[in-house]
């Protein structure tokens, strides 16, 4: 396969409801986080077929549990489904013995759900614990992308971080791969008005102004890079920002050398390339 110059990898936390079950929300919060499964999925999955594109779905426990049509139809589709929590609780708040549990519970039902052992785990808020990374590797996946030490180049993560307001002691690159986020590339903070509906929200023609932006950064600058995209079915599934998303796809489609994929075949390729010395 040739490299391509760049990878878009569009992603999805399709948090269903558990975000709003975990944190006692009610009827209205909860049927607002409902619009995904019911709506949101489905029109990003007709988008994804009209052009073709294999994207990453990253799927609490909750959701593949509770919506299971929902999750059979991304995998039918030929999509990644990645695990993203039981509940999407924020594990740097869990005990030691409760994250370790959680983990391994979510894990397991992805991979019932899936039919396969999920490769990346995206950890619920980008919110890890000290110990987060090194469960994730003992679990054996092969990415975490929770991390933001770079924009748009895969990384190895390091263990064994230690720090103080002396000195840090970096750790060892692992065997974990980063794919790393940013804020400025998830569509929730530019989107989501917060629980009680009060907050500013962009239009959508702000956000594909920025994503276009660093699409054609990457692009010129950073070849072989991957930029990815999170995005919630709930916020990114409304008409006028998935109109907004598809804009963004046909831009893409229209620079040389860019491809579309899912996220753990691009780590997949990547390791391979970059094998640990």
């Amino acid at each position: 396969m040739v490299e391509p110059q760049l990878t878009v990898a569009l992603t999805f936390d399709h948090d269903g409801i558990s975000s709003e079950v975990s944190r006692g929300g009610g009827p209205v919060l909860i049927s607002r986080g409902g619009f995904g499964p019911r709506v949101g999925v489905p029109r990003i999955l007709r988008l994804l077929d009209r052009h073709r594109i294999p994207a990453t779905f990253f799927v609490p426990a909750h959701t593949a549990v509770t919506f299971r049509e929902s999750v059979a139809a991304i995998v039918a589709a030929g999509h990644e489904v990645g695990c993203h929590g039981w509940a999407h609780e924020d594990v740097a708040q869990l005990s030691e013995a409760d994250e370790q549990d959680v983990m391994e519970r979510s894990a397991a039902e992805i991979e019932r759900a899936a039919g396969r052992r999920p490769a990346g785990f995206p950890a619920p808020y980008w919110s890890l614990s000290e110990r987060t990374l090194e469960i994730a590797l003992a679990l054996g996946f092969a990415y975490d992308s929770s991390l933001m030490a770079d924009d748009v180049h895969l990384y190895r993560v390091r263990t064994g971080d230690r720090h103080d307001v002396q000195r840090s002691a970096l750790g060892t690159p692992s065997r974990l791969v980063e794919v790393p986020i940013s804020w400025s590339l998830d569509d929730w903070p530019h989107f989501e008005p917060g629980r009680l509906g009060l907050g500013p929200m962009s239009a959508p023609s702000k956000v594909e102004e920025i994503w276009q932006a660093e699409l054609l950064y990457a692009h010129e600058h950073e070849r072989s890079g991957v930029l990815t995209l999170t995005m919630h079915p709930e916020a990114i599934g409304r008409g006028s920002r998935i109109a907004m998303l598809e804009r963004f796809i046909l831009a893409a489609r229209q620079l040389p050398g860019v491809v579309f994929d899912r996220l753990d075949h691009v780590v997949e390729r990547w390791a391979a390339a970059n094998p640990m010395s």
